[in-house]
């Protein structure tokens, strides 16, 4: 060890060590350690986190953003693997001759002072090395400890415990940097082709993992079930390995039942039986795991009583299959792993968790490694039902052309897999993961990046819903996230609604609007959208669409019809012709529903929706149901002010009982005859201007104006019928904003004349949840 590192250790006179790119999990430990031994520590990133917060209440003095004058007056300037010469603090470091070290010398200067366990493999070393220290402690052993990640059960993923003399580090070979370690003992996980970026095969990897075996002061601790590391073992002097075969292993596993949030194990010791433990995390790969902790466990002294207890109550650490939300109908679970093995491992153990369908949003770490390991990635998908690929977190690599999200995609496609669709964006991906959930399915996050954030955001979205849903009491009900608007209007446009119900009572509607009012929760009701432009970022809070059970319910009493919300018009005009009864003819060239119609007072024919009211079913704004006759409801021309905040259930409407059938039937063609016309095939929202003046029609204006056929992306002004805007295939509502915005401008310049918006426009331009 040299002069300089020596000084970072025990029983040595302060230092001041400033760390570059201290908001890392593996920097934000060692600046831990460092406090704790009672160095003045400073450091510095790009953002600053909850951790860095954190150190900052333990004394860091922390600086976001790198600035050369941040080093001044350091003895010692410690920086992570990302960072590299242009860096400023690195740069000034250098000029001013103050000793640059790598994050894992530093970590090893620490170590190697004392009785140290480094935990090493291409995967589960974060957890395997968690539940090691988790275990020494509660067997009295006071270890410290250096783990790659947060871990809740021990309180912080790193700890220096002056009381002992062991200390657990997990060791990272991705730069082989972990031949710093000079251990006491070392656990081999396994050893695989990865950071191909760094090295050249899977050789130069065995060469660095042999070179700690070789440093290594006493036993080995390595998995059977691994080909290289066992013939990397095999060069120890002194090995223990473990696995599934008692007759071979020294220490062995016998699953007994595998839970949802446990598995139970019996641990066989050369070959004899010594009881059974119950491991508070999921997976056989946990299990493996678990054998390499109580491997080393017992060969420190700790009992198998004290052991079990242990692992029974350890719940793993942060992003290492952690828990997001369970519930009934739904669980979300994220996970770091970035590697095939890890993929795999943990999409067999979300499998273990018995729900019908395993959703995947898989985010690929680092270009050289998707493009390495292509085929590998192909082939570890098979326990996912439907899998969605976001574009590849670069961490400090530049991209590879041809080299994407996609490429992971067409890899399982080869392969004969589940589902795969690429989603580049991760606010995309939440959106399409999210709304494709259905009653008893779990989706797993996976993935070395930022992806844990569309978890994240999923299950608290998840948690209100199935608030909702519990205040509904609605078994039949429908209850979805991010539901495209798009699907729900005739225009066919629009982004997501974020909470999607779709009751089946009144009742159970009323619950719903209370709930959402007394937790201050946005709420809209949309019908069939036949009058609704909803722009491209949705709609945040809830949006109801009452279009099942009783709100398709229609009922004739002598000359009234009492029909649901949700019932289209053209079906009580159907009901009424073959009741016959008269007066609702005109509804059959309207494409919308009983509840929109009654909101905006639709109409055509020369008649209006409120000709034929009789009374109003619905639900005010405390969330109560109530009813009003026509005499007590105020409506204008395409205006009800009354319905802009309540809610409707159904509708009593009065017709013309004993109406003349061959007149019904006239009028019913009259109505067709009109709509097709006059009116496009094309999407459409319907007439999208009010008419400025009942002697200017809106569609005459627009002619006039010489705006028929205007196009705006893939949206246009109609040329059967001017106040029409048709999607003419893919549209967004941005175009046919602007197409409004285009129309609005021109009459005004050109006629004076200010064009209102009949269609009603809703939402924001960009997601705003």
């Amino acid at each position: 060890m040299s002069p300089i590192l020596s000084i970072l250790g025990e029983n040595h006179q302060s230092i001041r060590v400033h760390l570059i790119g201290v908001a890392g999990s593996g920097m934000s430990g060692l600046a831990l350690l460092l406090m704790k031994l009672g160095h003045a520590v400073s450091g510095s990133d790009r953002v600053t986190t909850e951790e860095t917060e954190r150190m900052e209440g333990g004394g860091l003095r922390f600086a976001c953003g790198h600035a050369a004058e941040h080093v001044d007056g350091c003895d010692m300037v410690i920086y992570s693997s990302a960072i590299r010469p242009g860096n400023p603090e690195y740069d000034r470091a250098s000029q001013l001759g103050i000793p640059l070290v790598r994050r894992a010398e530093a970590l090893a200067a620490l170590f190697n002072g004392r009785k140290g366990i480094v935990v090493a493999g291409t995967h589960g070393k974060t957890t395997t090395s968690a539940l090691l220290a988790h275990v020494l402690r509660r067997g009295g052993k006071h270890p410290s400890h250096y783990v790659g990640a947060e871990i809740p059960v021990l309180g912080s993923n790193a700890f220096w415990d002056d009381e002992g003399s062991l200390f657990v580090a997990e060791g990272d070979e991705s730069d082989g940097s972990i031949v710093c370690f000079k251990p006491l003992n070392s656990i081999i996980l396994n050893i695989e082709a990865d950071h191909l970026d760094y090295f050249s095969g899977i050789e130069e990897i065995r060469a660095v993992f042999l070179q700690v075996v070789n440093q290594t002061r006493g036993e080995v601790i390595y998995c059977a079930e691994d080909l290289v590391a066992t013939e990397v073992a095999a060069c120890a002097a002194q090995s223990i390995g473990y696995g599934w075969d008692s007759a071979r292993d020294e220490v062995a596993a016998e699953i007994v039942e595998r839970g949802a949030a446990s598995t139970r194990f019996a641990v066989f010791f050369r070959g004899d039986r010594l009881g059974e433990i119950t491991l508070g995390i999921p997976g056989d790969h946990n299990v493996l795991n678990a054998l390499a902790a109580f491997a080393a466990a017992h060969l420190h002294g700790v009992g198998f009583l004290e052991i079990g207890a242990a692992m029974k109550s350890f719940r793993g650490a942060r992003r290492r299959f952690e828990t997001k939300f369970h519930g009934e109908q739904w669980t979300v679970v994220d996970d770091y792993g970035h590697h095939p093995t890890e993929v795999r491992a943990t999409l067999a153990a979300a499998r273990q968790l018995g729900r019908q369908r395993t959703l995947c949003v898989f985010q690929p770490h680092r270009y050289t490694r998707t493009q390495l390991l292509k085929d590998a990635f192909g082939r570890s998908f098979a326990d996912a039902d439907r899998v969605f690929v976001t574009d590849v977190y670069p961490a400090s690599e530049k991209p590879l052309p041809g080299v994407g999200g996609h490429t992971v995609v067409e890899a399982i496609a080869a392969h004969g897999g589940p589902s795969a669709v690429s989603v580049p964006a991760l606010a995309a991906a939440r959106l399409a993961a999210g709304n494709a959930l259905r009653d008893g399915d779990l989706l797993v996050t996976l993935g070395a990046g930022n992806v844990h954030e569309v978890g994240t955001a999923i299950a608290a979205d998840l948690a209100v819903l199935a608030a909702i849903r519990e205040a509904a009491e609605d078994s039949a009900g429908v209850f979805r996230l991010y539901e495209p608007l798009a699907r729900h209007t005739t225009l066919r446009v629009g982004g997501p609604a974020q909470f999607w119900i779709e009751p089946t009572t009144a009742a159970s509607m009323q619950r719903v609007v209370a709930y959402l009012r007394c937790h201050a929760i946005a709420v809209r009701v949309i019908g069939r959208g036949s009058n609704l432009l909803v722009r491209d970022g949705g709609i945040a809070g809830a949006v109801i669409h009452p279009a099942r059970g009783e709100f398709c319910e229609l009922q004739v009493e002598g000359d009234t019809i009492t029909a649901g919300a949700g019932v289209r018009l053209k079906k009580v005009a159907a009901v009424a012709q073959r009741a016959g009864i008269g007066g609702f003819e005109w509804m059959e060239g309207i494409p919308g529903n009983v509840g929109g119609a009654v909101r905006m007072n639709a109409g055509a024919m020369g008649v209006e929706t409120f000709d034929q009211v009789v009374a109003v079913r619905f639900i005010d704004t405390r969330g109560e149901l109530c009813e009003k006759p026509l005499a007590e409801i105020e409506y204008h021309y395409r205006s009800v002010p009354e319905f802009q905040e309540h809610f409707v259930t159904s509708v009593v409407f009065r017709g013309e009982a004993g109406a003349d059938p061959a007149e019904i039937e006239s009028g019913l063609e009259a109505s067709r005859a009109k709509r097709k016309g006059s009116q496009p095939v094309a999407a459409s929202a319907g007439c999208t201007f009010k008419n400025p003046a009942p002697e200017v029609p809106a569609g005459e204006l627009i002619d006039q104006l010489g705006l028929k056929g205007h196009k705006v992306g893939r949206a246009s002004v109609s040329a059967v019928h001017g106040n029409f805007i048709t999607n003419d295939g893919k549209a967004l509502a941005s175009d046919v904003l602007n197409i409004i915005k285009d129309v609005t401008n021109a009459a005004f310049a050109e006629k004076k004349i200010n064009l209102e918006t009949e269609v009603q426009i809703l939402g924001e331009d960009t997601v705003a949840f």
